[in-house]
């Protein structure tokens, strides 16, 4: 193994990274962990994390595994059954929870009340279920409104702090020939994005989890409030044409092009819209608008985690790892641009010097509002997501389909949560 940490150990070591109690220093036995960072750039992040607590503790032996990520998806169950690891990787919100409903995954409450992990408090609502929490979060990145910012300028247009100021930009944008964004839900999931943003926006992120969970029906008159706000953007034309031929990727170059202003999308996109010749100085960043301002809403940032099983032979030292793993020094380390590129979860911790990460970094750390969602289809259940986003398309393309659509995603609902 070897270190990608740029922080060297001692540094690490003099910052108090793994000093947080008398114990921590007296680690020993094996830590067994085993990691679904698969791809190369994430594999080696691990293999330098597993290296440097290995290295911090002479007398801990770290063991670490490394499985395929799609693989671990239906191998996680049966790992965390008879002689378990330690710690796994996972995801937040409700991926986690039926190995917590099956008791597979350890209560780790108390590290949470720790002074060290207010830090982490953006996340820790996509950490709790059951009014505990069952893991902790070491990447995430944004999602938000990713705009042309020469074509606003050319239209006298400025960033909108509502739903009424976005409304009249995207009125302004389609009578000058431009449509206000791009779109591609060919694969669905783009759809979902929209639903979880106005969603959060209308009703809050208490309700949209709710929604989520199967507690409220698809019916509502609030989920109907969503589905009204959104199809404004649709009777305007708001859309680009034939979006649900394209593939997320194929719908950039409207962007690309001038043809759309904007686009709903993860921090990911940043790099294409780069490659198609975007630069910076035309690219700009808004957190998604206000709708209703009485209601506490919530930022999609799909998170990734590490968790704690039930059954671990070594409780201490897979506590003192997730202290480690979360550190404002490690978190700065293991997401630069070398490592995960992505955003770190502590508040405290630097990023690289890109625009669009400073951003989403400030959005998620201090301005989250309500809480972080981990898209819609993690935070329903598989089969839920899957029929639900099938139906959020349809209603993007036959909006008066809508009745048809609510009762059948109701029915699904009945049928899983009931």
């Amino acid at each position: 193994m070897h270190s990608i940490l740029k922080t060297s150990l001692a540094a690490l070591v003099a910052a108090g990274v793994t000093a947080s109690s008398a114990a921590a220093q007296d680690l020993s036995g094996e830590l067994n962990i085993i990691s679904d960072m698969s791809n190369p750039a994430p594999r080696a992040v691990m293999e330098g994390l597993a290296a440097d607590f290995d290295a911090l503790h002479p007398d801990l032996e770290v063991n670490l595994t490394i499985v395929d990520r799609e693989a671990w998806k239906t191998q996680i169950r049966n790992a965390l059954g008879a002689n378990p690891p330690d710690v796994v990787n996972w995801y937040a919100a409700n991926r986690m929870r039926p190995y917590v409903d099956a008791g597979l995954f350890a209560d780790i409450s108390d590290l949470w009340a720790e002074p060290e992990f207010e830090a982490l408090a953006s996340t820790k609502g996509a950490m709790t279920l059951d009014d505990a929490q069952w893991g902790v979060p070491y990447t995430y990145y944004q999602w938000g409104v990713y705009y042309r910012k020469d074509i606003f300028d050319q239209y006298g247009l400025t960033e909108p702090s509502n739903w009424e100021e976005e409304l009249a930009n995207c009125q302004t944008l389609l009578d000058n020939g431009v449509k206000c964004y791009t779109i591609g839900t060919k694969f669905l999931w783009t759809a979902g994005g929209w639903f979880d943003y106005i969603n959060s926006r209308t009703n809050g992120y208490d309700f949209h989890i709710a929604l989520a969970r199967g507690e409220v029906e698809w019916t509502d008159d609030r989920v109907r409030q969503t589905f009204a706000n959104w199809r404004q953007l649709i009777d305007m034309g708001a859309f680009i044409d034939d979006h649900q031929t394209y593939s997320w990727q194929e719908a950039l170059p409207f962007m690309v092009n001038g043809e759309a202003a904007s686009y709903l999308m993860g921090n990911f996109a940043v790099a294409a819209m780069r490659d198609g010749g975007l630069t910076d100085d035309q690219l700009d960043f808004y957190q998604f608008p206000v709708i209703n301002a009485d209601v506490d809403f919530a930022e999609d940032a799909p998170t990734d985690t590490f968790h704690i099983a039930s059954g671990a032979q070594n409780m201490d030292a897979a506590k003192e790892f997730l202290r480690f793993v979360t550190s404002a020094e490690v978190q700065t380390a293991i997401n630069g641009g070398d490592a995960l590129g992505q955003l770190p979860v502590n508040a405290n911790a630097s990023i690289d010097d890109d625009k669009f990460l400073a951003q989403g970094f400030d959005m998620l750390s201090n301005n989250a509002g309500g809480g972080i969602m981990q898209f819609f289809d993690r935070d329903f259940d598989a089969e839920m997501a899957s029929v639900g986003m099938e139906g959020l398309q349809e209603f993007m393309v036959f909006p008066d389909n809508l009745d048809d659509i609510l009762a059948r995603l109701e029915e699904t609902r009945q049928r899983i949560y009931q």
